[in-house]
């Protein structure tokens, strides 16, 4: 059946690892203007959050001066963080959102 002629060499084949994108967190800074229920609001509207959570969230923020809301990709969290300040902004409220990398 077998005439020498065949080599029977392992195919190698190599995939390139695919590294995980670098989250970000969306953190809610507290000020002293806007009303809590309009923090509710926007965390609610913005990040899908229950009504439990987002006061939660909009207290932690109160005490402690920020709170981490959520973490994502890059351009989600930058994405929903331009929008709820954003309209905070256009409601008149200085509520600020910002985004960095999680560590």
């Amino acid at each position: 059946m077998s005439n020498g002629d065949t080599s029977l060499t392992p195919k190698t084949e190599t995939k390139p690892k695919l590294e995980r994108p670098k989250l970000y967190k969306v953190i809610l800074v507290n000020d002293d203007y806007t009303p809590r229920e309009f923090v509710v609001l926007v965390l609610k509207a913005v990040f899908s959050m229950n009504a439990d959570a987002s006061y939660r969230v909009m207290m932690t923020a109160h005490k402690l001066g920020t709170c981490v809301v959520v973490v994502c990709a890059r351009d989600i969290a930058e994405t929903r963080a331009k929008e709820a300040t954003d309209l905070a902004k256009e409601a008149g409220f200085p509520l600020l959102f910002q985004t960095e990398p999680e560590e």
